[in-house]
């Protein structure tokens, strides 16, 4: 068992199977990965448990909940896995556990996992970054080549990053107040949608007009490549005051209309930002490759805006299949994955020492620029 740990540790086969782990939120998931000898990916399973009901009467996630339900489904979800696959504990290479950022009761729960299958199996042991997890995926799905520029949007991250390689991230902007999935929670909340707030927001938009209500473009006069949305999310909240009854209700097409302008918002606001990056970054024709990922990149009015930006800017859009966009545990396994392969696996021990995280940042932020990420601090 040592043994393995030290050559897991120095560098991994070219091929290996890596149990994947992921519960940084409300999904409990883990997954089995083949990384091929030519670096290709072959998903063996993925297996993702999620029940938004129980967090629905509360109208977002509840950390303690999603802490207590992951120590209840985590087990479930691996043997689940592991019969998908068609494979035993023991044959793994590596475990690649989600170690942050996220919501820390979830990060403990999913992290400590992985280092007992680790300790009882001497599989390598790698804490993951959930953020490189998404950032990577497009390399397990389209295997897209280096360098990449990246928009990341999720429900806490939406950032601009330059992906040169494996570990090698520069952040060009990101959110200087609230998330672009936490934007599309808020207002589905408001407008009596439910959760999560991202398929309903695009559901409700379907018989919508998206250009009944002309809401803002945040930081248009200003340049660079951050991003806001609480003034969105205001004006959304001002409108929807004036629309609602004496009751606390709202005509089925106002709803409609008002999905469909804030989602119409979000998605001309993010493609504005992405094209100053791209404006920015002085790659050659042949590196003009962007990659969208994160659960927000599965909205369809959000993808068609980016791929009429790449179209016009001469790029090419990469977007992992939606399944692959929200949390899952097939890419936290790629990512660790890709670390063994390349011999970036941590020593064992270190990795058993290794602490979770709430937040842990990805990439190095823009020069003259402190690690941080609006009033609640460095979210990414």
């Amino acid at each position: 068992m040592a043994e393995k740990h030290k050559q897991s540790a120095t560098g991994g086969p070219a091929a290996a199977v890596v149990l994947g782990i992921e519960t940084s939120c409300d999904d409990t998931a883990a997954a089995l990965v083949r990384r091929r000898p030519d670096g290709s990916a072959e998903i063996l399973s993925n297996a993702v448990w999620t029940d938004h009901e129980d967090h629905a009467a509360f109208g977002g996630v509840v950390p303690e909940i999603a802490a207590r339900s992951h120590v209840e489904r985590l087990d479930i979800v691996i043997a689940r896995a592991f019969t998908e696959a068609g494979m035993a504990v023991g044959d793994i290479d590596a475990v690649a556990a989600t170690a942050g950022p996220g919501l820390i009761g979830g990060v403990m729960v999913g992290l400590t996992a992985g280092k007992a299958i680790a300790m009882a199996t001497g599989a390598a042991l790698i804490p993951v970054n959930h953020l490189e997890g998404h950032a990577i995926t497009v390399r397990m799905t389209d295997r897209a080549d280096y360098p990449f520029l990246l928009l990341l949007i999720s429900g806490g991250h939406t950032q601009l990053v330059q992906v040169s390689g494996l570990g090698d991230y520069r952040r060009l902007g990101s959110t200087i107040d609230d998330a672009a999935g936490e934007a599309f929670d808020k207002t589905a909340k408001l407008l009596g949608l439910g959760q999560p707030g991202g398929p309903r927001i695009e559901s409700a938009a379907v018989g919508g007009r998206h250009d009944r209500y002309d809401l803002p473009e945040p930081l248009k006069r200003r340049d660079g490549c951050d991003f806001s949305f609480s003034g969105l999310k205001t004006a959304v909240r001002e409108i929807a005051e004036r629309m609602t009854d004496e009751d606390g209700r709202m005509a089925g097409q106002d709803i409609a209309d008002l999905a469909a302008s804030f989602q119409f918002a979000a998605a001309r606001h993010l493609a504005q930002r992405t094209e100053n990056a791209m404006n920015a970054a002085g790659v050659n024709e042949g590196e003009r490759r962007f990659v969208v990922a994160g659960g927000v990149a599965a909205n369809c009015t959000i993808k068609a805006m980016l791929s009429s930006l790449c179209e016009r800017k001469d790029w090419r859009l990469i977007a992992p299949p939606a399944k692959y966009c929200t949390d899952n545990a097939a890419m936290i396994a790629w990512a660790g994955a890709e670390r063994f392969a390349a011999g970036m696996a941590p020593d064992f021990d270190e990795a058993l020492a290794f602490a979770p995280r709430a937040r842990w940042p990805l990439a190095t932020p823009p020069e003259g620029r402190a690690l941080g990420g609006g009033r609640k601090g460095p979210k990414a």
